[in-house]
């Protein structure tokens, strides 16, 4: 019986120390050295300073700004609380608030369908991306706002548009925060 313990305790203390401590350590130094970028949160800084991450998205609301999806992450894009609302498509709280956000998005275009995804949140809540159809939804205003012409703000939404990945998997996208802060530098705002 006492072998048996001695054994069992040299091995829970081995597998500790091999796996709880050198493995995660071999596997951070790797990802260190060869995905550094991606292994630290793909951050976007400029001049020391850090802006956000093209992973994680952030609100943006005013007019001259492209904005992002709505998020219900916590207090919004809150990555410690990652989540959707949780409420179904026949919840009252969940309709309402499509509804105002739906009113809200046509104040500058009446009349006019708004791409669905200004309007609903995604399943993480963290979302960087909107479609391009949510984008062009937008230009008009950004334009007007930055005093830019359409075509100008148009032709930066283009260059920021992502293709499927692969060709296949996933949707083209606009990632905001990267498009907002290339507005800053070529139209600051006045």
């Amino acid at each position: 019986m006492k072998k048996n313990l001695l054994i069992a305790l040299l091995m829970t203390v081995v597998t500790t120390v091999l796996l709880g401590i050198i493995y995660p350590l071999v596997v951070t130094g790797l990802a260190q050295l060869f995905f550094k970028d991606k292994a630290n949160g793909q951050l976007i800084v400029r001049n020391g300073e850090i802006l956000g991450s093209r992973i994680i998205g952030q609100a943006f609301t005013g007019p001259a700004y492209f904005h992002s999806r709505p998020s219900n992450a916590g207090s919004g894009y809150d990555a410690a609380n990652s989540n959707g609302s949780q409420l179904g498509p026949t919840n009252h709280a969940l309709i309402d608030r499509v509804k105002a956000d739906v009113a809200a998005n046509q104040a500058d275009h009446p009349g006019e369908p708004v791409p669905i995804d200004l309007v609903t949140t995604s399943a993480s809540g963290l979302d960087p991306h909107i479609t391009p159809a949510a984008a062009e939804f937008q230009v008009a205003r950004v334009a007007k706002e930055r005093k830019a012409s359409v075509e100008e703000v148009r032709r930066m939404v283009q260059q920021h548009t992502e293709e499927r990945q692969f060709g296949f998997l996933g949707e083209a996208r606009v990632n905001v925060l990267k498009l907002n802060l290339d507005l800053d530098a070529k139209f600051p705002k006045k």
